[in-house]
């Protein structure tokens, strides 16, 4: 058999046990917080049926789910006519049933409506699992990735969107960011700009180009609105509600302005400044919550489901893309037959946070589950002696490993230095004779003698 070269499919990786231990790092400090808050896990399969997925992303989203063919001869079903004619569309449902999870979101709300008979509303759930999406690799973007997706569905209450603000603030501040924004919109404000210049039928060209602002400028995006069926007289309009700035009351005044003649304009503008008043009712220092929070009128993701608030949180410390988003959405389930069931939810990029900690070297020392102690093994007397302690020393749920065979002691050394192990255990003739073991701590480079007793309290401590 010929020998194949390893190599990793492109846009995917291997974790190492440090890697794992800071990836672990992000995601228990991430459980925590949503637990703090009353939400629960669930999980649900890597793939679905195709079905499930397909239609709820957009044409290009559709297009970067990943497809499993089907079991044994799957050409066997394909008719004569849908062969001849070439058409992937066609084709694809033929050959493969099957997918692998594109988002969380989808199979949440397919999850909710196949149990809404056994749970109680509101429900709130956070998942932290992978997804894949065939999409083109790059710096913080990759095919298999995890989503940390905490969402309530079956309230209306703006109550939920305050404390997702606090759930962010809360949980990059334990990650360690100090330096990071989180952005507002709301859809109803999209909708009534779109309004107030005639083309509410162009909302979604309207804000694909003003999403961009960042990147090609307004002078970008106004050649962009042009091509789109804007006129001039449109962008004189949009023009100072593009390049809003100020304060958040400064931003939300001039919108009111702006937005008066529009009543799903004003009830957007409503929407924020009811969440602001629930974040400061939690005692947050107005300071703080404009240094945080940021309104921002040209944030437009996920216009295909956001029907009110919409979230995007990025970092300042590192150029990055965002690192979280999210938002309301008044008819989720309702793809799979449950009407009328409002949620709200925030993610979580773990794989882009992980990249930012990693440049800022904001990750704990220790992340690495590894053992806490090393016995040294010095020959088949020794390893007999030790057997015993090691069996004592987990009975007491101490992490504790005791080297396979009767090395030299550098290379047992060095392998705990590999492993990061904090403390070696001696146990020689001497040790054996005496009943006191010799403990080293691997750090400091000190040993001290100690009774089995008092080593355990030791490790507790």
């Amino acid at each position: 058999m010929a020998i194949v070269k390893p190599s990793l499919a492109k846009g995917t990786r291997d974790f190492s046990p440090s890697e794992m231990g800071k990836r672990n790092f992000i995601f228990n400090t991430l459980k925590r917080v949503f637990q703090k808050y009353g939400y629960s896990e669930i999980q649900t399969p890597s793939f679905e049926n195709l079905s499930t997925l397909t239609g709820k992303y957009g044409d290009e989203g559709d297009k970067l789910i990943f497809k499993i063919l089907n079991s044994g001869d799957y050409l066997s079903k394909v008719s004569e006519q849908v062969w001849s004619e070439k058409n992937s569309v066609k084709l694809i449902p033929q050959i493969s049933e099957k997918a692998l999870r594109y988002d969380l979101t989808v199979p949440f709300a397919r999850y909710v409506v196949m149990h809404q008979n056994d749970l109680a509303f509101p429900f709130k759930r956070f998942q932290i699992q992978p997804v894949w999406r065939a999409d083109r690799p790059q710096r913080g973007r990759y095919r298999e990735f995890y989503q940390c997706d905490v969402d309530v569905v079956g309230s209306e209450s703006l109550l939920n969107e305050a404390e997702f603000v606090l759930i962010y603030w809360e949980a990059l501040l334990a990650l360690g960011l100090k330096d990071f924004t989180i952005k507002i919109n709301n859809r109803k404000i999209l909708t009534g700009i779109a309004e107030i210049i005639g083309k509410p039928e162009l909302i979604v060209d309207m804000t694909v180009a003003i999403d961009k602002l960042d990147k090609i400028g307004l002078e970008g995006v106004n050649k962009e609105l042009l091509e789109r069926g804007f006129t001039m007289a449109d962008l004189e309009v949009l023009r100072p509600i593009i390049l809003l700035e100020g304060s958040n009351d400064e931003k939300l005044a001039s919108l009111k302005k702006v937005l008066a003649s529009s009543e799903k304009g004003m009830q957007g503008i409503a929407e924020i400044e009811e969440v602001f008043n629930y974040v400061s009712a939690f005692k947050v220092d107005e300071k703080v919550l404009e240094r945080i929070v940021e309104v921002d009128i040209t944030l437009a993701r996920g216009l295909n489901y956001y029907t009110g608030c919409i979230f995007e949180v990025k970092t300042n410390e590192v150029a990055m893309g965002s690192i979280g988003g999210g938002g309301r959405y008044d008819d989720l389930t309702g793809m799979f037959g449950l009407k009328d069931l409002s949620g709200v939810g925030v993610s979580f990029g773990a794989d882009r946070i992980y990249d930012v900690l990693e440049e800022l070297d904001l990750f704990p020392k220790l992340t690495v589950t590894s053992s806490k102690i090393l016995i040294v093994n010095f020959d088949k007397e020794s390893e007999a002696f030790s057997i015993p302690l090691l069996s004592a020393l987990r009975k007491e749920g101490i992490a504790v490993e005791l080297y396979p065979t009767a090395a030299k002691l550098k290379k047992q050394m060095s392998y705990a230095d590999a492993k990061r192990i904090p403390f070696v255990l001696l146990v020689g003739t001497e040790e054996m004779e005496s009943g006191e073991l010799t403990l080293k701590n691997m750090e400091s480079g000190e040993q001290m003698k100690v009774k089995l007793s008092v080593l355990i309290e030791l490790m507790r401590d």
